[in-house]
């Protein structure tokens, strides 16, 4: 049986690779026709395709997609050619059909909580730095810019959901381990069908004094969580195929929320500052959530003008209305979208 399970796997990655190469309908433009809502991260070579309250989760050059975040189809895979992402006919005819049938009831998917997590605290400062700021001698210790955007943030929240559990891993000046954050995390008490986020608030520095911007960072796909209990006679390579697919669930929703939050942080801050765009690597404090979750670097303290900008406590304002509504925005999503299966 485990023979011709690997067998069969093959030889879908065979026809995966043979599609790929007929494939020449730009996704992007083909999903305008469609009608649909594309999100695509060509960092992580994944997308997520919308329309009618249904989605498709899809990975360049591989031939299974996720449907509705709970069935795993096979299909034509997508492929990137100089930058493009390309799919076939059958792709589309495919991803048109499931469009055309008609969604469930709403299965009352929702966010449950938002973690808000500031980096460092008490014995730990992160980074820190000493600048002339309006004339005075002033240092700026990240962990306090942390923990000022992190409360400003949970009091919007706070005001704006007062149905969801809108928590801090710390509201003082306390230190707190890595493993003791995601143990935070990984602990929310949540109802049937509810989600968490884990936002993750730190403060960026460079041995460059001319660096500058804001930056949020999701996990690495490099990275492999292990999102589905292995249970019965499921084969072991089937199983890890499955797993891969339901990881890459969390991976595009934290995409999506750093989209969303880089979006709001740009609108607030103008020209104050500028985006340094999104990026996947495997912090320990992120890789370690088993939840959609993001790490956002507000700025350099090395740089002296955004020492003295992240010492404004106006500017901080901007800095957390800005997450605040990137989050507000992602929420609206998943809800509306239905979210994603719980694990």
């Amino acid at each position: 049986m485990k023979r011709l399970v690997i067998l069969l796997l093959t030889m879908i990655s065979l026809l995966s690779r043979i599609y790929s190469q007929s494939a020449g309908l730009d996704l992007i433009s083909e999903s305008e026709k469609l009608g649909a809502a594309v999100y695509w991260d060509s960092l992580s070579g994944t997308g997520l395709l919308e329309k009618n309250g249904h989605q498709i989760s899809f990975r360049a050059g591989d031939g299974f997609v996720l449907q509705d975040y709970k069935k795993l189809a096979l299909t034509d895979a997508p492929v990137v050619r100089d930058g493009v992402l390309y799919v076939t006919k059958g792709f589309l005819d495919s991803a048109n059909k499931l469009f055309k049938t008609e969604t469930a009831e709403s299965n009352g998917f929702k966010i449950g909580a938002i973690l808000i997590d500031p980096g460092h605290g008490g014995k730990d400062p992160g980074a820190m730095m000493t600048h002339k700021i309006k004339g005075k001698s002033i240092t700026v210790k990240e962990k306090d810019v942390n923990l000022a955007v992190g409360k400003m943030l949970y009091s919007r929240l706070k005001a704006a959901y007062p149905d969801k559990k809108i928590l801090m891993t710390r509201n003082t000046d306390k230190f707190l381990s890595l493993a003791e954050r995601t143990e935070i995390a990984n602990g929310v008490k949540l109802a049937d069908k509810e989600a968490v986020l884990y936002v993750s608030v730190h403060v960026n520095s460079s041995l460059d004094k001319k660096a500058s911007g804001y930056e949020v960072w999701y996990l690495s796909p490099g990275y492999r969580r292990t999102v589905l209990e292995k249970t019965g006679d499921v084969d072991k390579n089937l199983f890890n195929v499955m797993n891969s697919m339901m990881e890459e669930e969390y991976t595009t929703e934290s995409i999506l929320i750093a989209k969303f939050i880089m979006d709001g942080i740009a609108a607030q801050v103008g020209n104050l500052s500028s985006p340094r765009g999104i990026k996947a690597e495997e912090w320990f404090v992120v890789k370690n959530s088993n939840m959609p979750a993001v790490l956002i670097e507000v700025g350099f303290l090395s740089n002296e003008k955004e020492a003295a900008l992240l010492a404004d406590n106006s500017y901080l304002q901007k800095m957390s209305l800005g997450i605040y509504n990137g989050l507000s925005a992602f929420v609206t999503h998943f809800e509306r979208s239905r979210g994603f299966t719980n694990h």
